[in-house]
């Protein structure tokens, strides 16, 4: 059905009143919230006023282009003709006006700004004929899309309109297989946006919905700027909010992301990133870290609610991994919630680079969480997660093995309550596997569960904890902590919570160099720090409120007082 959109005044009484200067287009709002639907004989530039000297900036209207945005009719040519035009002619700004244009797939190009009015909006067809793959974007993760563009520059999406994927549509039931021992499979489907070797990149204000795949994809992209954005993507599976691959020089601000799968995704050499002032919400991962060159990227001012995939996951093989900063964030119901896992070893057994591979100086500051027993499903997604093995129970891992290390790795300023529940058969863990997989692949052999409940770190040089706080609300028979070959560790006014029943409030295995300054017990324990092993060497302690505590220190599995420093 035609929709219609009555205006009381025209745009071309509008323009006449205004000049839309070629850099400052901030005016576009409302010029598009007041602009007709039915009047199709507006120019297709703006008069310039004749006394400011500023050159115009060009409009293209997708209506005098033939679109009827009633919903039904396939306005794809026609939304792809103003961009082909505004692009041949340097550039300018297509506007969509208010009404539904039903589109398929769209190739958006140099120097144009694709605006959407508040009323507007891009609906993706339901008909997977209709879509194609974006011409140069590669294959992987698949490649047909509704909205893309490739070795673009200066481009633009902007406004307070919407753009639909109806990727409810494309809901077969079966994901992609690129998860966790998942086979290759649905990929047949479009993203809503794909951006490849793009620059100078502007998103800003819209809202993103309901994509068949991925929200966005950003592959080899630099100097892009996403603000304002609202994105919400539940209704299939592998529904990314922002999914970035080897891309430079992107800031993200002010955004709210609510989605199925991980919410900002950076994969592979992602380098200058700052993400800030955001809220995010699904059931997989937050942050989430593959293998490459990922570094100096910075994460601050944000909320994280009801997200049961772990919201901060690192885990390579073999990859230079440094300069992260997480600080000043919420977690509001979550699993994990900081996962690291490293191993240094190739995972497709392709020869091993000679380069070296490192994962460092990650900090990890002014957080405060609630962690929940296990994984819950979010209403609105239309389909039931299955949680792993080893997704119950959870805590902050810091996990690297064999010969590797992570190196410098700090805390500060950390409150975490846990919803407790850890058994003594969790407790009792020492078989860790040597695996940089997904954070419950390291926990997912029997009995399921780390055996921590606040940190479990191995294979760590350089590790910080500063003001940690960790409580638990339900009786947890782990260790708050537990370290295996921790080396150069520095743990200053550490407060935490240990079941009278458990065997102690923290486990060192087979550690060296640790200065523990200032600890306090909150409760009743038998003892407060275990000992095993015979490598322990170089343990102070110093000061502190262990009132509490049956006992100090006891040593187990060979371990001897030869280790404490007096």
């Amino acid at each position: 059905m035609s929709q219609q959109y009555p205006d009381p005044i025209s745009r071309r009484q509008l323009f006449g009143k205004m000049v839309v200067p070629a850099l400052g287009i901030a005016g576009l709002s409302a010029i598009a919230s007041e602009a007709s639907a039915n009047d199709h004989n507006l120019s297709h530039h703006v008069s310039a006023a004749s006394n400011t000297g500023v050159s115009p900036l060009p409009v293209y209207n997708i209506r005098d282009y033939g679109a009827k945005g009633d919903g039904e009719t396939l306005d794809t040519a026609a939304v792809q003709a103003a961009i082909d035009d505004c692009h041949k002619n340097n550039g300018g700004v297509v506007l969509i006006p208010a009404g539904d244009f039903l589109i398929a797939t769209l190739q958006l190009k140099s120097f144009v700004t694709l605006h959407l009015s508040p009323k507007g909006k891009l609906v993706g067809s339901k008909t997977k004929a209709h879509y194609s793959s974006g011409k140069g974007v590669p294959p992987g993760n698949g490649n047909m899309v509704l909205l893309y563009a490739v070795e673009a520059e200066r481009i633009c999406i902007e406004g307070q309109g919407t753009i639909d994927g109806n990727g409810a549509a494309f809901n077969n039931g079966r994901g992609d297989g690129t998860g966790p021992n998942g086979i290759p499979g649905n990929m047949d489907r479009p993203h809503l946006l794909i951006l490849y070797k793009c620059k100078h990149v502007i998103v800003r204000d819209a809202f993103f919905t309901n994509s068949a795949y991925h929200c966005f994809r950003i592959l080899h992209c630099a100097n892009m700027q996403i603000n304002g954005l609202r994105i919400h993507n539940r209704v299939n599976r592998n529904n990314d909010g922002f999914h970035f691959n080897d891309s430079e020089y992107v800031h993200i601000s002010n955004c709210d992301v609510a989605c199925q799968d991980d919410a900002c995704a950076l994969f592979g050499s992602n380098q200058f990133i700052t993400v800030t002032n955001c809220t995010f919400s699904t059931r997989w991962s937050i942050f989430r870290f593959g293998g490459g060159k990922a570094q100096n990227i910075t994460v601050t001012n944000c909320v994280i609610m009801e997200t049961y995939g772990c919201p901060i996951k690192i885990s390579t093989g073999r990859g230079q991994l440094e300069n992260f900063i997480f600080s000043n964030i919420i977690m509001r119901n979550v699993t994990g919630p900081i996962g690291i896992g490293f191993s240094g070893e190739s995972r497709n057994n392709k020869t091993n680079s000679n380069e070296a591979s490192f994962v460092r100086n990650i900090l990890f500051s002014n957080i405060q969480a609630t962690v929940v027993t296990r994984p819950i499903d979010h209403p609105e997604i239309p389909f039931v997660v299955k949680p792993f093995p080893g997704e119950d129970n959870t805590c902050i891992t810091l996990n690297a093995m064999n010969n590797v290390y992570l190196e410098n790795i700090r805390f500060s300023d950390i409150h975490v309550r846990y919803a407790g529940g850890g058994t003594a058969a969790q407790a009792a863990k020492r078989d860790v596997p040597t695996i940089a997989s997904e954070y419950f692949g390291v926990w997912g052999k029997e009995p399921y569960g780390p055996p921590a409940y606040g940190l479990y770190a191995r294979n760590v040089k350089g590790l910080s904890l500063n003001n940690v706080r960790f409580e638990f609300d339900q009786p947890d028979l782990r260790p708050a902590i537990v370290m295996d070959n921790v080396q150069d560790a520095s743990i200053s006014g550490l407060q935490v919570m240990a079941d009278k029943e458990a065997e102690s409030a923290l486990r060192f295995i087979n550690c060296k160099e640790i200065f523990l300054s200032s600890p306090r017990l909150l409760n009743p324990a038998k003892v407060f720090l275990q000992l095993e092993g015979n490598a322990n060497e170089g343990i102070l302690l110093q000061n502190g409120d262990l009132r509490k505590a049956t006992q100090q220190i006891t040593y187990t599995r060979g371990a001897d007082k030869k280790a404490i420093v007096k």
